[in-house]
């Protein structure tokens, strides 16, 4: 049986959600092995051990891996690399600025963003902004994945007992230096992770107009997201973008609110399980994939609904 490595995203406090998905995926082509690389991170390998289908959890304590530098992360993967047939991690930020290293050090063609596994080295992806399936196979000793993380379950943070072993660093590259983080607060869930996501788009006309979105999302204990044009013309930070160039999100609940529909925005919301579309223009591209669809004056509509759903709060 083919032996992966899923490498970890942590924050030396607790395991992302987007491990767990990239380890049922991993668990679909042989035996896992969790790496947990960084600097006071036993309590993140402790919980790693617990994760159903890991058999065992390597787990490297080092300052060079205090924060996820990818070349320093990168390196020791490649140190690593002779005793695993394959190496997976989430489609994420880290997991994107990530893989391609290794891949590239260890001379592989890397699969992106994978969201089924078809065969021990042939898999599906989407091609074309989400518009046509893809299935691809390599003839690379080795497999470098990325996967779709809404593709996967999350795998069960209880019920595993792998081992742990510790292994020494590797020298970090001296190609780069961590200067520091900036960190976006917010008391909303998480984009990726939420179950409900409230997204705004070109039709909000304003950054200030976005206090209408931030309402709904405030009722529904939604995170808030955006659409490219909206990011582009400023109104909101480029980490609330969602679509093919942002991040990809399939809540239980969607609403789209001023958003057309392009197929970059389409490719990255369009397996929520219910999309509610509000929109003026009833041609436009969202209502085709929406489960609802409001025509109207979203700064009509998305108060109203905001007032409604208070009103049922306080009944019930």
């Amino acid at each position: 049986m083919a032996e992966i490595l899923v490498v970890a995203e942590h924050d030396n406090a607790k395991l992302d959600k987007a491990t767990l998905h990239g380890v049922t995926a991993a668990a679909a082509l042989g035996t896992v092995t969790l790496l947990v690389a960084g600097e006071g991170a036993a309590a993140v390998a402790e919980a790693a051990a617990k994760v159903a289908g890991v058999a065992k959890v390597v787990h490297v304590d080092d300052a060079a891996y205090a924060e996820p530098v990818a070349e320093n992360l990168a390196s020791l993967v490649v140190a690593m690399a002779d005793g695993y047939d394959g190496f997976v991690v989430g489609a994420s930020t880290f997991g994107k600025n990530l893989m391609p290293r290794v891949a590239a050090l260890l001379d592989l063609a890397q699969i992106s963003d994978i969201v089924e596994v078809v065969g021990p080295k042939s898999f599906k992806r989407y091609i074309y902004a989400g518009n046509a399936l893809a299935t691809v196979e390599t003839r690379d000793a080795k497999l470098a994945l990325t996967v779709r993380t809404t593709a996967f379950p999350a795998a069960a943070t209880e019920g595993g007992s792998a081992s742990v072993e510790t292994v020494q660093a590797v020298a970090p590259s001296d190609l780069v230096k961590f200067l520091g983080r900036e960190v976006s607060a917010s008391e909303r869930p998480e984009l990726t992770s939420a179950r409900v996501v409230v997204s705004g788009g070109r039709g909000m006309g304003s950054g200030e107009n976005f206090v209408i979105v931030e309402a709904l999302a405030d009722q529904l204990g939604a995170a808030v997201g955006a659409s490219r044009a909206a990011v582009d013309a400023g109104y909101v930070p480029n980490d609330y973008q969602v679509g093919q160039t942002g991040k990809i999100v399939a809540p239980e609940l969607y609403v789209a609110v001023g958003i057309s529909g392009a197929i970059q925005h389409l490719a990255g919301m369009k397996d929520s399980k219910v999309i509610v579309a509000i929109n003026k223009d009833e041609e436009a591209p969202i209502f085709q994939v929406a489960d609802y669809g409001l025509v109207g004056d979203l700064f009509t509509i998305v108060p109203q609904l905001t007032e409604a759903l208070k009103a049922s709060k306080a009944a019930s």
